[in-house]
């Protein structure tokens, strides 16, 4: 009965939950990830967020609670690790190829392709980068905006007009 009062904020029973739970949890991640620093560091994370949020979590709960956290929290890590690996078997592997001369231009065609944009009105601004750069639809940016869905054309229309005679400068 005594333990289903304690409290999981309380100092002593947290650290008392530590000594029991750390090294047993520990090793189950260990056991899965295989790797000694990264469970340690799910582990410590573990008991971050059940010091975090003690006040929500029963102590009769609170096992449960840091095996859940604990796989999520690899879980987590293995999807981080597949974005990374793919990210770096998508990208070129020499980058180094383009000349200085390359470089040097396509860093001013950005500079002035950013100028151009600046030189928008806003209202063009808004929509053109809403469309281009967040994928919106027009109706979804018409939702945002509190416009029509004509009125996103036209700014988009415009802003393109725009750009396209400031980029034939370039």
């Amino acid at each position: 009965m005594q333990k289903e009062k304690q409290s999981v904020c309380n100092e002593i029973v947290f650290n008392k939950l530590f000594a029991d739970y750390s090294n047993i949890i520990r090793n189950y991640i260990y056991y899965k990830c295989g790797d000694e620093e990264e469970a340690n560091d799910i582990i410590q994370e573990s008991f971050i967020k059940l010091w975090n949020n003690c006040a929500s979590v029963p102590f009769a709960k609170a096992k449960a609670f840091l095996y859940t956290v604990a796989n999520n929290l690899f879980l987590n890590n293995i999807a981080h690790k597949k974005v990374v690996l793919k990210y770096t078997l998508e990208k070129p592997q020499d980058s180094t190829a383009e000349s200085p001369q390359f470089i040097l231009e396509e860093k001013e065609y950005m500079e002035k392709l950013q100028n151009a944009i600046a030189n928008l009105t806003e209202a063009q601004r808004t929509a053109f980068l809403l469309n281009r750069i967040d994928g919106k639809k027009y109706t979804e940016i018409a939702e945002i905006l509190d416009i029509s869905v004509k009125a996103v054309e036209k700014r988009i229309h415009g802003a393109l007009v725009s750009l396209r005679k400031e980029i034939e400068k370039i």
